[in-house]
């Protein structure tokens, strides 16, 4: 939102109120107050009539500085509010009669925000000695606009050269500097700048994130308003928000992760490839035995079957009933499918049509959202007579669990779920939430139900749903999905910036539609889809109106889905150790380019490749002729499908068949290769491959190998010293080995330690 007519005016019926004289500093054990006049303070006098602006400094946790911007403090706190971690800090408060300089400190770690008492306006946030960002003279404003709205306004300044990334999953450029960005979720598809996962976060390549601690609308001005600056706003009287210090984009979203949520570990089989029924197609039992036979047939390995929308019938979503009519043994069915090895997903969301047997339930017991009358909320978008289960309510959230729970004793193992964007702010809340901040957190507490209840009954580390909405916190409930696209090369990249830009807002894991939602596409489109699906975090084939079976469409679908399903397979023994990183640390599986080569500027703006991890560099093809343009950082890569090589840092062009696309190994990498492409879920370390990539002269490194579950497992220490190359190996089960890339190979027997290569 803007309230500038330019730099120097303001737009008409808008004024703004300024900090511009520091009245009194308030240093406590752990918190800074400041309390600053709107205009200067000559004379007691300039005290009357003159409003005051509060601003105060906490930390929850090291290297992380709150920062709250109070107008009038009397407004009632009625959530929701995200929940965040703390942690003790260190802290260090100084006020200006302290320190000996016209200025206030709040040190947080290695993270201070100086705080100008005397003069103008100025809040400068420092580290590594140097200034970060700064909120300046004209950037905090208490606001009230023509129709006399109140908003509170911060505005942090950007560097020369500076970039910024995140806020959630945007369609657009991976790099946000020139957009306008509301947080606000909506049902927009993937080719407006609406989104289904809002965060209201940024980072940026100087060092530095910036976390707007409110769950409703949050609107951000990146360089729009100012083009120097990033601005943020929210309706209201205050506004509250972190600084976290990195120093590197990995370093902020450990933190950021660790203030808000890190990602669940997910089972292993999740990362095998899942099929789906499609949502208006028609099936039966019959028709999913023919896709999973005729997988089977072809020998492509399939993990997951999903039901879609219309195992339930129609005009009853949600009531979780399979639909007699198609499905008339739906326990016998699931037994079935299970006994071919498969794990079951169904679609779900958190709606009750006025038809659904639960409806009635939910309004005699009160589990459904309320008009401000009483009356339950409803409308026929969706569903004809569409309620809304009311998750503030801690009954209506058991009591939505406890259908659920029905079908995990039937056999189901994971839930798709949809939806959670439209929520209206015209109604009332059970705890009395207000609505305008429920629009975009309902979505954190739906899915946290039904994780939770996952959790619950799976066990931690098997719990996984397939989520369409999110909001900052919704990484603790993997794997999001990217939405409904079209069935083009358009739409497969903005589908891919949608996933990096989710992943420098705190996101782990992240998948889409292989070969696009909407239409059905042609057969280029599709084999050029297959390699980016099964090299992301995780696999679906799903469509609208159409089904996704890769015979559908030729026979050299099939041969692309067999050779990069089983690729991603063998790929598991790297893939769980980062699998395993983004829970630990909240570092993503998928990776924009810039935050693995944060000193090459020529990877800052990239936004059609992306890292598979720290050591697989993807770029899928958006073309039917095969022509792709690569970007290269600096070293010697290696093609992992053909041996070859290319030296960066440079843009390659390059031409690749449908089996094919720029996969390449970055320098000085061990990638361990599974013995099975079969499964995703299997010992890794027995029978592995260590496959060795341009290592230098003293290069020393340890891979790990996780078991199931994502720890204990093997370690292998590598080093080189001149032309020779020792392998040494800890709790390896069975058989290994080792394969320099172009070079020699070397077997260990099962209990062997240690191998030797001669380059």
């Amino acid at each position: 939102m803007k309230f500038t007519d330019g730099y120097w005016q303001v737009l008409p019926g808008v004024s703004i109120l300024r900090p511009q004289a520091v009245d009194d500093v308030v240093a406590g054990t752990d918190t800074l107050t400041l309390y600053a006049a709107t205009g200067p303070l000559a004379t007691r006098g300039d005290t009357l009539n003159r409003p005051l602006i509060t601003v105060s400094f906490h930390t929850p946790m090291d290297d992380v500085i709150g920062v709250t911007i109070e107008h009038f403090q009397g407004g009632v706190e009625r959530g929701p509010r995200f929940e965040l971690a703390s942690a003790v800090a260190n802290v260090k408060v100084s006020g200006p009669d302290m320190s000996g300089e016209a200025a206030a400190t709040f040190r947080s770690g290695a993270l201070t925000a100086r705080v100008a008492t005397e003069g103008e306006w100025t809040v400068d946030f420092q580290a590594d000695g140097r200034t970060l960002t700064s909120s300046t003279p004209r950037s905090v404003g208490v606001i009230t606009d023509a129709e006399g709205r109140h908003f509170v306004r911060e505005q942090l300044t950007l560097g020369v050269g500076e970039h910024v990334y995140g806020l959630g999953e945007r369609f657009g450029a991976l790099v946000k500097n020139g957009q306008t960005v509301d947080i606000w979720n909506a049902d927009g598809g993937t080719a407006s700048d609406q989104a289904y996962k809002n965060v209201p976060f940024y980072l940026t390549d100087a060092g530095y994130g910036v976390f707007v601690d409110q769950p409703e609308r949050v609107s951000f001005e990146v360089g729009t308003e100012v083009v120097s600056r990033a601005q943020f706003s929210v309706e209201g009287q205050s506004l509250r928000y972190f600084v976290i210090y990195g120093p590197t984009p990995k370093d902020i979203l450990r933190k950021f992760t660790a203030l808000t949520g890190r990602p669940a570990r997910v089972p292993e089989w999740s990362y095998g490839l899942w099929l789906s029924t499609s949502f208006t197609t028609s099936y039966d039992e019959a028709t999913v035995t023919s896709f999973i036979d005729g997988m089977a047939e072809r020998d492509l390995p399939l993990s997951v079957f999903h039901f879609d929308c219309f195992w339930m019938r129609q005009f009853h979503w949600c009531d979780f009933v399979w639909d007699p009519a198609t499905f008339p043994d739906p326990e016998g069915m699931l037994a079935r499918l299970k006994a071919k090895g498969l794990k079951i997903c169904v679609w779900i969301n958190p709606y009750i049509a006025q038809r659904s047997a639960l409806f009635a339930e939910g309004r005699e017991r009160g589990y459904l959202v309320k008009n401000p009358d009483g009356s339950v909320w409803q409308w026929n978008m969706w569903q004809a007579g569409m309620a809304l289960v009311d998750f503030t309510n801690p009954e209506a959230t058991a009591w939505y669990q406890g259908k659920l729970r029905g079908l995990l004793d039937m056999g189901v193992d994971a839930f798709k779920t949809d939806f959670g964007e439209r929520i209206p702010t015209d109604v009332v809340w059970h705890d009395g939430s207000d609505p305008a901040g429920m629009h975009n957190y309902y979505t954190h507490l739906y899915n946290k139900a039904v994780f939770e209840l996952l959790e619950a009954e799976k066990g931690a580390g098997e719990a996984v749903l397939f989520a369409r909405s999110a909001t900052a916190g919704g990484q603790q409930f993997p794997v999001h999905w990217g939405g409904d696209c079209e069935s083009t090369f358009v739409s497969m990249a903005e589908s891919l910036r949608g996933g990096l830009s989710l992943a420098m807002s705190g996101f782990g894991y992240w998948s889409h539609d292989i070969g696009g939602f909407e239409g059905v596409p042609d057969a280029a489109v599709f084999k050029r889809w297959l390699p980016f699906g099964l090299l992301s975090s995780h696999s679906r084939l799903h469509g609208s109106d159409s089904y996704r079976v890769p015979w559908a469409f030729d026979e050299e679908a099939v041969d692309v889905t067999r050779r990069f399903t089983r690729l991603k397979l063998a790929l598991m023994p790297y893939l769980a150790r980062i699998g395993a990183q983004a829970h630990q640390e909240g570092v993503p599986v998928m990776r924009p380019m810039a935050l693995e080569f944060l000193d090459d500027r020529g990877a800052a703006t990239v936004d059609t490749q992306y890292m598979l991890g720290d050591a697989l560099l993807v770029a899928p093809v958006f073309s039917a002729e095969g022509d792709v343009e690569v970007y290269v950082p600096e070293g010697t890569w290696t093609h992992l499908l053909t041996g070859e090589r290319v030296t960066g840092p440079r843009w390659v062009r390059e031409r690749h068949g449908f089996d094919s696309l720029p996969l390449l190994v970055r320098p000085g990498t061990v990638l361990p290769v599974g013995a099975r492409s079969d499964r995703p879920d299997y010992d890794y370390s027995d029978g592995v491959t260590l496959h060795l990539f341009e290592l230098e002269d003293g290069h020393t490194s340890t891979t790990w190998v996780p078991d199931l579950g994502g720890e204990g497992g093997a370690r292998f220490t590598v080093t080189r010293e001149g032309g020779l190359v020792r392998v040494v190996a800890t709790g390896a089960r069975g058989p290994w080995s080792a394969q320099v890339a172009g070079g020699p190979r070397a077997d260990a027997a099962p209990g062997d330690d240690l191998l030797e290569l001669r380059l």
